[in-house]
């Protein structure tokens, strides 16, 4: 399998557009009702509010390509960038989606590991993302990657209120 990772600029609005809506819908639309689902697709992944991710100076998106077909992204936030204040030394991993199609081929592992080797580069003490509670599947893969339980937050999916945990990982 040709795995190739690019960072995104502000000509791959569209296509992060694109895959940011599908793999987000393909992860949630089962456990959410269809009118929660389309306010937040439409809020969330218009191309103004995509472009305007993409000019933030402290956040990083990465396109994932298996075989020259884009089957997911990675987006990190440093600084000011970051949903919650964890300070100059944190990096938030925001997103690790991959098309199902391309699930359980390690491309978690793969983006997760990048994440891990910038924060490493940036002299960055910790690694922090948030993971809805009910996806199980996820919250078993960041333990797994060593992540532990450090609090929850908020997250809003149309008008209900869902509860993300918090995991973190030092670096050495």
């Amino acid at each position: 399998m040709t795995i190739k990772l690019k960072k995104c600029t502000i000509e791959d609005v569209h296509t992060l557009r694109e895959i940011s809506y599908d793999t987000f819908n393909e992860t949630f639309k089962d456990q959410n009702s269809p009118e929660n689902m389309k306010s937040y697709l439409e809020k969330a992944f218009n191309v103004e509010q995509v472009e305007t991710e993409l000019s933030h100076r402290s956040s990083h998106f990465y396109l994932v390509y298996v075989h020259e077909e884009v089957a997911g992204y990675l987006k990190i936030n440093t600084g000011d960038a970051q949903s919650e204040k964890m300070g100059d030394e944190s990096l938030e991993i925001e997103r690790i989606y991959i098309k199902r199609s391309f699930q359980k081929h390690g491309l978690g592992k793969y983006l997760l590991n990048k994440a891990l080797e910038m924060a490493t580069e940036q002299h960055l003490k910790k690694i922090w993302l948030g993971v809805w509670e009910k996806n199980e599947n996820a919250i078993a893969f960041y333990k797994e990657m060593g992540f532990v339980e450090t609090g929850a937050h908020s997250f809003y999916m149309g008008d209900e209120e869902q509860t993300d945990l918090i995991m973190s990982k030092q670096i050495l």
